[in-house]
């Protein structure tokens, strides 16, 4: 018995040390007319299992479309679309991801926005330790704020380590 819950401590800290610690971030982005979307599109680290939040007002929508409708802001093909003032995209797989308003003239207005999207991030196995993405908020000309980006916590391989030992520890004593 005590061989098994040592084996079942071991797994549990590889689990937690290598496995559970992913990262993922939620990008927020303030979806209007007027903004300036190329500042989230060039240099963002987007990866799958990230999420976008579109937020806006009514008489918008976010519609998901191919890269030629995109480009040339094609209305009515969209491969998924809402308009319900608050829009979560699960980014799930990698490569270029297109969206736009599809309201006439709002997507040939600048609201548009792509992404590139690379594969899952990961903390663990032996890196450096880092902590998730985060991006700075950027500032437009006139005041005006710029959409952002923000990660959510991860936590560091240590700490994941330090947490599965107690646990294991706790479960040994349990055990005897």
């Amino acid at each position: 018995m005590t061989n098994s819950s040592a084996l079942v401590g071991c797994l549990a800290i590889f689990f937690f040390t290598y496995v559970a610690p992913a990262s993922s971030a939620t990008h927020s982005v303030e979806w209007s007319l007027g903004n300036d979307y190329s500042s989230l599109a060039t240099g963002k680290p987007y990866a799958v299992g990230d999420t976008i939040v579109f937020n806006y007002g009514a008489g918008h929508t976010v519609d998901e479309v191919r890269e030629s409708d995109y480009k040339s802001c094609t209305l009515g093909n969209s491969i998924s679309s809402d308009s319900s003032g608050t829009t979560s995209i699960a980014l799930k797989t990698s490569g270029s991801h297109y969206f736009i308003c599809a309201i006439p003239g709002h997507c040939s207005g600048g609201m548009k926005l792509s992404v590139n999207v690379g594969a899952a991030v990961s903390s663990g196995g032996g890196g450096d330790g880092a902590t998730a993405k985060t991006t700075p908020s950027p500032t437009l000309e006139g005041g005006k704020a710029a959409p952002t980006a923000s990660a959510t916590a991860v936590m560091k391989p240590f700490e994941a380590l330090v947490v599965t030992c107690v646990v294991a520890v706790l479960y040994a004593l349990a055990l005897s």
